[in-house]
């Protein structure tokens, strides 16, 4: 039986957006106390987004690796404690305008410098599981550090326009390279050192206290990583590495033009005469740090949108036929039943979701999709099986508080008539306790809408560039208080029955 199984809920929140002094959220004392929030109102889940190393845009679904974790989240007050940092080293540096926001701009730079000062005090004293770390990783971790160290010495360019002999990794090429960046190779292995030290130790003590933590990741890989600079094969690509066609999604009602993503598609055939190899790699890897993990875009293993490389939109791809059932067999195989979420938003064929039903996974229910007045919806709640996960928004969405001014009049009087609501506060707070109350085993709510944000709070508005992923809490918002509504709810609901006895709400 998969944790999922179970009826439980949760909080959505990302490292990024915990509160903090030094620009953006990292593993140290405000991760922790999210958690001892979560387990005081008896939450079974953490939900959060992509821990890899962002690159275009800042995204988390944009990373220079599928299995590295991002540097910015390692916390300097730990490392001070540990002898790597003095509190002058970073104390004193600007790091945003507001607490509100990451200012991504500073956050490269000064994190640059500190953690130029970390590696040379690291240097001096060398932890002595470093080696063994490095061993245990070096399938993925070697050839990270010195896509990363090549990268700085091109200035941070797309490896695509490095010169022929490293971007298509000649074995003399890659032997000087690896020489010549010897020091920056080590800097980029002790940051992922300290992150996953770190995030271990996090998770740890997550678990100990029944908190699940629910990870996130990106159906493909970044155009720029070490992913397909590494394993082209992997990928529809030519012999240059440059991709034969990319991924995106089709014109809709939303988008006259689609959705060009960018990101390379699979070889499926070379995948599976492999075995999947990689696939099983890149699994079991995500399940050493997640409890829980949730595939995004995952009608994409049934059928996949391509376009050609060079497009300047998506309105001419074509779709082909993914791995279907074959791959998640071969999963399952290695692994045995896994706790995976589909991420099976939007339009899908009848073979999605015969697909979905073949491998068990349960799908999303967002309840801002279920309000059309003019048809029934699959996200309306009198229509969901326990073998879902239900969600008020995602990411992706606006805050509920958001909605209730950018959704059409119509909509939200539906949801208002739906939800029993007579204004925004009060669809707020009904559409949670709707989710809550829901058959569905799974709910997660996102932490803006407990807060009750706004849209000046949304983490992601897709199809853009610029404004997203920057939303943080404020050290005042993440409290006791903002958890009491869950706790309350999610035990009349019966999604922590083995916990404390329901008390009359105020």
């Amino acid at each position: 039986m998969s944790i999922l199984d179970k009826r439980g809920s949760g909080v959505l929140m990302h490292i990024s957006s915990l509160p903090g002094k030094t620009g953006i959220g990292t593993l140290g004392k405000q991760a922790y106390n999210f958690v001892d929030l979560l387990y005081d109102a008896n939450q079974t889940y953490w939900q959060i987004l992509p821990v890899g190393p962002t690159g275009y845009g800042d995204s988390p679904y944009q990373s220079y690796s599928t299995y590295a974790g991002n540097p910015y989240f390692i916390d300097f007050e730990i490392l001070e404690k540990e002898g790597f940092l003095k509190k002058s080293d970073y104390e004193d540096l600007q790091w945003s305008e507001t607490q509100r926001y990451v200012d991504y701009g500073l956050v490269y730079v000064n994190r640059g410098k500190v953690f130029k000062i970390i590696y040379e005090n690291f240097k001096k004293n060398i932890p002595v599981d470093f080696n063994s770390f490095c061993i245990e990783n070096e399938k993925w971790l070697k050839d990270y550090a010195l896509f990363m160290a090549v990268k700085d010495a091109h200035q941070g360019a797309a490896f695509s326009t490095w010169e022929d002999d490293i971007r298509l990794r000649k074995p003399k090429a890659l032997e000087k390279w690896s020489e010549s960046e010897k020091e920056k190779i080590e800097y980029y292995k002790m940051l992922q050192y300290f992150f996953f030290k770190q995030w271990r130790e996090l998770k740890e003590y997550a678990n100990k206290k029944g908190i699940n933590i629910i990870g996130d990741i990106p159906i493909y890989v970044s155009a720029d990583s070490a992913d397909l600079w590494t394993n082209s094969k992997q990928f529809y690509v030519d012999k240059n590495i440059k991709p034969i066609d990319v991924a995106g999604c089709p014109p809709d009602a939303f988008t006259a033009d689609g959705q060009l993503w960018g990101n390379p598609v699979y070889n499926w055939e070379y995948h599976k005469k492999t075995k999947y190899e990689w696939w099983k790699n890149r699994i079991g890897h995500c399940f050493k740090i997640y409890d829980v993990i949730r595939i995004d875009h995952f009608r994409g293993f049934d059928e996949f949108y391509c376009i050609p490389f060079g497009s300047e939109n998506a309105k001419k791809g074509e779709w082909r036929k993914g791995p279907g059932l074959d791959l998640f067999k071969a999963l399952k195989n290695e692994f045995g039943e896994l706790p995976i979420i589909a991420e099976d938003l939007g339009f899908l064929t009848d073979s999605v979701r015969k697909l979905l039903r073949d491998v068990g996974y349960p799908g999303m229910k967002v309840l801002q999709f279920a309000f059309n007045p003019e048809e029934e919806s699959d996200y309306i709640p009198h229509t969901y099986i326990k073998n879902t996960i239900v969600y008020t928004g995602t990411h992706d969405n606006d805050t509920i508080l958001g909605w209730d001014k950018s959704a059409t009049p119509t909509e939200v009087e539906y949801a208002k008539e739906y939800l029993r609501a007579k204004d925004a506060e009060e669809l707020r707070q009904n559409m949670m306790i709707q989710a809550l109350s829901c058959v569905s085993n799974t709910c997660v709510l996102c932490m803006q809408d407990l807060i009750g944000l706004d849209s000046s709070a949304r983490m992601n508005s897709p199809s853009t560039v610029g404004l997203n992923w920057k939303w943080r809490a404020l050290e005042e918002e993440i409290t006791e208080k903002q958890f009491e509504f869950i706790k309350y709810y999610s035990k009349l609901y019966g999604r922590n029955k083995d916990n404390l006895e329901i008390k009359k709400k105020n």
